[in-house]
């Protein structure tokens, strides 16, 4: 869906960095996997087809905030 995000807070050395990866269009949706010491986050279509990766080292990333948009049919509490 547009609008999910997941932002990646990686130890840059001497300070830390801030990435976002953004689900760009209406459809696409943003999936991570940790695998092999690698963390992927990729930006998906809906038939599955990634348009973007982005890989970090799994001992480097220090945190992994996944923020998925609000949906309409999802009761808000």
């Amino acid at each position: 869906m547009k609008g999910d995000r997941v932002e990646i807070v990686v130890d840059a050395g001497d300070t830390t960095r801030t990435y976002e990866v953004v689900a760009t269009r209406a459809g696409r949706r943003v999936e991570t996997a940790v695998r092999r010491g690698v963390v992927e986050v990729s930006e998906v279509t809906r038939s599955g087809t990634v348009v973007r990766t982005a890989r970090f080292m799994a001992t480097r990333v220090l945190a992994l905030v996944e923020q998925p948009i609000p949906r309409e049919d999802e009761p808000t509490g």
